[in-house]
């Protein structure tokens, strides 16, 4: 079963038209942040949304824009420093955070906290676990009241690096809920060609994905083309080798979109023929065995 193609919006900059565009086009999920499009993401996507009230949407904690700061730390849910590095995990942030996002996308489904393991630097272990369950604390408690329909952890390295596992975020999650039923219902962390351990691992029946999925977890695969990086590695014989007749963006995303585990796959797609494009060869997923055929053709080079 291949990944369902959703609308991520980290590079996206016309964001209300590009999500009119995947919305029209079956998008099942929108991912966003407050900090997206220099913060603007939220607003333009709110009316799209009202248009389309069965999509569901994923936003994030942890980051934001200066101006966000600025109010932040004028209304006392930011210190100095935290302002600094433009990114906080502190409960009464995340909540405040929480409560700006759902006031302006109108409903969220999900509030990923926002690449925990960015305040890694200079923490060990058990400081930076800490700060992900006091975050996690903040938002079970808009999970338990209804607001959000639960939260997760997006991490770009956070598991690649061992700053967490998925079992030890399950106990986190445990932990701030303070019983076995909490609201961790999320993971998203990056899946492509070139980021690829986690489809050789997935694909030998293990790591993070494997984990996620038997956790009853969802996954999103984020930076299917590596920040449009893929592209200039994806030669015309790489592309046919992956699937003959395919665009260099579709081959790209067919290889993330048919990893095991692997739920939802996000692009930044503007246009319905890119769209169109890439959920054409999405539609018949690559076997395990071709997939693994890529990835060791890969690893030869």
């Amino acid at each position: 079963m291949t990944a369902a193609l959703s609308l991520g919006t980290y590079r996206v900059r016309a964001v209300s038209q590009t999500a009119r565009t995947a919305l029209a086009a079956g998008s099942p999920w929108v991912d966003t942040a407050p900090n997206y499009a220099h913060g603007r993401a939220h607003e333009e996507l709110r009316p799209v949304l009202g248009e389309y009230p069965s999509v569901r949407v994923a936003t994030k904690s942890g980051f934001f824009t200066e101006e966000q700061g600025r109010t932040a730390l004028a209304e006392g849910v930011l210190t100095r420093e935290e302002m600094a590095s433009r990114h906080s995990l502190e409960p009464g942030f995340v909540r405040w955070q929480t409560e700006r996002s759902l006031g302006s996308l109108g409903r969220v489904d999900l509030v990923f906290v926002h690449n925990p393991d960015h305040h890694g630097h200079g923490l060990d272990r058990t400081a930076l676990h800490w700060r992900v369950r006091e975050a996690f604390t903040a938002l079970e408690e808009f999970a338990h009241a209804g607001r959000i329909g639960g939260y997760g952890v997006a991490t770009w390295t956070g598991l690649a690096s061992g700053a967490f596992t998925v079992p030890e975020l399950l106990a986190l999650a445990g932990q701030a809920a303070g019983s076995a039923e909490h609201h961790f219902t999320g993971l998203q962390m990056p899946v492509s060609l070139i980021m690829d351990d986690l489809i050789r691992q997935a694909l030998d029946g293990g790591g993070p994905l494997v984990q996620a999925k038997d956790a009853g977890l969802s996954t999103f695969g984020s930076a299917p083309l590596h920040g449009g990086e893929l592209l200039d590695a994806m030669t015309p014989e790489l592309v046919n080798f992956i699937r003959p007749g395919v665009s260099a963006a579709a081959a790209a995303l067919l290889a993330a979109g048919s990893c095991p585990g692997l739920d939802v796959v996000l692009t930044s797609a503007s246009t319905r023929e890119h769209w169109d494009d890439v959920a054409k060869a999405l539609a018949t997923p690559l076997t395990a065995e071709e997939l693994r055929r890529v990835t060791d053709e890969l690893a030869a080079e």
